[in-house]
């Protein structure tokens, strides 16, 4: 992750061009001695941020990647993209501590109480 806001659980990415497999600016074609050792490495970037997207994710995190290109071309934009994210994302406000809602049989409930400190719950 390069930051993150944890008040909306957004976590962004902002990926190289070269270095991360780019669609439109990344290097398709490699040349020379190296070129399979570069193959691999863009490859390898490329399945790893697929991991960590996932294991973002999974954790309760939205996941906002942007192009390094992207950056370029509009960093207003880009901008607004993370905006957006955390604009869907429910704050997690500062406060006492959250307990969770247990039932008769003592297992966590799915839902979150409204002790939380969440907004809109």
């Amino acid at each position: 992750m390069d930051f993150v806001l944890p008040r909306y659980s957004v976590a962004v990415f902002v990926d190289g061009c070269f270095w991360h497999g780019c669609p439109s600016h990344g290097t398709r074609n490699f040349r020379g001695s190296n070129a399979s050792r570069w193959e691999a490495k863009i490859a390898t970037n490329m399945e790893r941020d697929a991991r960590n997207t996932e294991a973002a994710r999974d954790a309760g995190w939205t996941v906002v990647r942007i192009w390094e290109c992207e950056v370029r071309a509009d960093a207003g934009r880009a901008a607004q993209r993370i905006a957006h994210a955390a604009h869907r994302s429910v704050p997690v406000l500062p406060g006492g501590p959250c307990q969770p809602v247990v039932t008769a049989t003592s297992k966590v409930a799915s839902a979150p109480s409204s002790s939380c400190g969440r907004v809109g719950q």
